[in-house]
């Protein structure tokens, strides 16, 4: 899935331009999708502590893999929202399968345990890049991608009929009922409010930290190939005349990102393995701490690194974006980490979902907010806004946020 997933996310936002997009629209996209995600997180985290996780990530794969059909043969960028909202429904799943990771980690090896989980993502999704620039340098931009959008179909289909040998993580479930999951709802949104009344005091202030970071990520996310090839020009300057799959000069920027990206993930390999060791040896809260402040620099150095040090624009991708990508995977996978330490098992569904709830709502008016401001504003204020953000985030968890020790950590 996670190699199905990023082939065609290589290209996805010149993708949505080819279909008569612009930054607005992704923003658009992502914002209702993301909607879509929060509004089924409280029954999700609900359902996969009262009924166990297997069920619903074993069923739901397949409702994923089907959405994927919308992208493959979008007339214009309105099916690539139909889809969008499609697949993230079906990801009612999600606090199961984040409830399953922990479940399956003992506390002492959470650390190695994540980033071992995010290495072999990294490795998945290395070929990814080389596979869609192949497509695109092939079969052009537009039909390349179409192509691509049937290969995560089939793949994610093959992923689902794996994911029903999945072994169940909790130790008493209730037998499914599907009327009761639906009626559940109102039950549900009050438990996944009411539990943050009973876990410690720094899971709460974890949760805010993570809301203002993800927001700030939010503006940049589908952003970054759009400035990557309009404004800071990888591939020369664009022809507006031309439709954007004939254009030379993006066709080159396309080429150009597409080396970038496999960088990326070759970095995001070389460093999975030493990030989980610097998390389990030196703490949680100092390596989520240093992502933040690496992430400062890297928004700033993408915006202006080629004047400031007389570069050339595609160096600066280059150098920047893995920067960037080990500054999230060093987040993310602390993150998931002192989650797990924090939470006991019989609530990290419900937590999990509220959590999700809050984070894809602030993430979905991040994304919005991202687009409108980069088409009507400046360009680069998405990604000025994101490094500010980042600071206050930094302070909550300094000030707020405390580890527990080793004998501590939740089973």
């Amino acid at each position: 899935m996670d190699f199905a997933g990023e082939l065609p996310g290589t290209y996805y936002s010149d993708y949505v331009i080819q279909l008569g997009g612009n930054a607005t629209i992704l923003g658009l996209i992502m914002f209702a999708s993301l909607l879509a995600l929060a509004s089924v997180q409280f029954p999700g985290g609900y359902l996969a502590d009262k009924y166990g996780r297997r069920w619903l990530i074993s069923t739901l794969t397949f409702g994923v893999a089907i959405s994927y059909i919308f992208f493959a043969v979008a007339p214009s960028w309105h099916f690539i929202l139909i889809g969008s909202v499609v697949q993230n429904l079906c990801l009612l799943y999600q606090p199961a399968l984040f409830a399953m990771m922990a479940d399956s980690v003992p506390p002492e090896k959470r650390g190695m345990g994540f980033s071992i989980l995010n290495l072999i993502m990294s490795v998945a999704t290395t070929p990814a890049p080389v596979v869609a620039l192949l497509l695109v340098a092939t079969y052009g931009s537009n039909m390349g991608m179409r192509i691509a959008y049937v290969i995560v179909t089939v793949l994610f289909l093959g992923a689902a009929i794996v994911r029903l040998k999945l072994k169940e993580t909790m130790k008493t479930v209730e037998k499914t009922d599907l009327m009761e999951a639906f009626r559940s709802y109102p039950r549900a949104l009050k438990e996944g409010i009411s539990v943050w009344k009973s876990v410690p005091r720094s899971t709460l202030f974890l949760f805010f930290s993570e809301l203002i970071v993800r927001s700030a990520l939010a503006m940049t996310q589908t952003l970054s190939l759009v400035y990557a090839f309009y404004v800071l020009q990888i591939g020369g300057v664009p022809n507006p005349s031309l439709p954007p799959q004939l254009d030379p000069a993006l066709q080159l920027a396309r080429i150009r990102w597409g080396y970038a990206m496999i960088i990326l993930f070759i970095c995001m390999i070389i460093l999975a393995f030493p990030t989980g060791k610097l998390i389990d040896k030196i703490g949680r809260k100092k390596p989520l701490l240093l992502s933040g402040l690496l992430l400062i620099p890297a928004m700033l150095l993408f915006v202006y690194g080629n004047v400031l040090f007389s570069v050339s624009s595609y160096f600066v991708v280059f150098i920047i974006l893995p920067l960037i990508g080990f500054s999230q995977l060093l987040g993310f996978s602390t993150y998931q980490t002192l989650f797990a330490d924090l939470v006991p098992q019989a609530q990290r569904g419900k937590v999990t979902g509220s959590m999700n709830f809050f984070n894809n709502i602030f993430t979905a008016t991040g994304a919005m907010m991202g687009g409108l401001l980069y088409d009507n504003v400046a360009p680069q204020l998405p990604f000025l806004l994101a490094a500010i953000l980042v600071i206050p985030s930094i302070m909550i968890i300094f000030v707020h946020v405390h580890e527990p020790k080793p004998e501590d950590r939740e089973h």
